[in-house]
């Protein structure tokens, strides 16, 4: 009877009741107590995040005020607006710092970003397991030094009294100095960082490698694909998400480009090519005292990155990746 109730049913196109209605989802509360202990693991790493990131974002309010450390401090210090912020977009040093700190991104987006996708295809096509390993560690080592000990080696070869300078005057060849020549400064600190952290960007890409099956290189390579075509066809597009996520990151972090490397350097090779936003806001800000000028640049330079990581978030989602978030 049952059965030709639905029959009919089907024949006047109703849709037959479900068996049983579907199960409704958890509710908040029911996730937490499920996830409380991962929750509770969190909180640490929480509660560091707020105290070093976030509650040091209320001080921002001394770049509107007359700061007088010694003084009224913050909540007695005269408000004048924004006066602080006229003075920093009127500063012609301020925006030669802001022209330094561009080109040399735009110098290590170029010269260095390639560098260590390039490293992985290489390692990702080593056969050899223990050969990987022991050239990704090798590879990997220079991230652990400190700025310091970096531009010490690089002196110890590139300086007026190193290795290729000694070698260069035994043939009769004289003024030999690469770490004192403006001209390739730029060029010199993106030396320096490829050396430093190409290792640590190896890893990512090389992560993002091991996710892509094997058949998919024994069918482009039955499909007569070479070596060249499987990386192009294969590896990069592998690659594109994370591509993508890092250059949106850089972009956004375009107005950062190691203080502490800079600074190290800074006196070897003048200010003119070496000012960068950092170094200039410790100079002019924090070392003369001038605490409201350091908070209003440092604003200017907060505001200017996150418009252009979500500039570059757009960008990247319009050209069909996913960003570093998603509406």
């Amino acid at each position: 009877m049952s059965t030709v109730l639905g029959s009919r049913r089907a024949d006047r196109g109703e849709a037959a009741a479900p068996a049983a209605a579907a199960p409704r989802g958890i509710t908040r509360w029911q996730r937490f107590k499920r996830d409380r202990v991962l929750v509770l693991m969190t909180l640490p790493a929480l509660a560091l995040l707020v105290v070093f990131n976030y509650v040091p974002l209320l001080g921002n309010v001394v770049a509107f005020e007359d700061y007088d450390v010694y003084g009224g401090g913050i909540t007695g210090s005269e408000f004048v607006g924004f006066d602080n912020f006229a003075a920093v977009f009127n500063d012609d040093q301020f925006w030669a710092a802001v022209t330094n700190t561009l080109s040399i991104t735009g110098i290590q987006l170029l010269l260095f970003f390639p560098v260590p996708i390039a490293l992985a295809l290489l390692l990702n096509s080593i056969m050899s397991g223990r050969v990987r390993t022991a050239v990704q560690s090798i590879l990997y080592l220079p991230h652990f030094f400190s700025w310091v000990l970096v531009i010490t080696v690089f002196q110890q070869m590139l300086g007026g009294a190193g290795l290729i300078a000694q070698l260069l005057r035994r043939h009769g060849v004289q003024g030999f100095d690469l770490m004192t020549d403006p001209g390739l400064f730029k060029f010199l600190i993106t030396a320096q960082a490829v050396w430093k952290d190409a290792g640590w960007g190896v890893i990512i890409f090389l992560a993002a490698l091991s996710s892509v099956s094997p058949e998919l290189y024994e069918a482009a390579a039955a499909d007569g694909a070479g070596r060249w075509r499987r990386i192009w066809h294969v590896s990069l597009p592998a690659l594109r998400p994370v591509i993508a996520l890092l250059l949106v990151l850089r972009v956004g972090d375009s107005l950062t480009v190691g203080f502490e490397q800079i600074l190290l350097q800074r006196d070897a090779v003048g200010v003119g090519v070496s000012e960068v936003l950092d170094t200039y806001v410790w100079f002019r800000g924090i070392r003369s005292g001038d605490f409201s000028y350091a908070a209003a640049a440092g604003l200017v330079k907060g505001v200017f990155s996150f418009l252009m990581v979500v500039l570059a978030n757009r960008v990247a989602q319009r050209l069909g990746e996913e960003g570093v978030y998603s509406r």
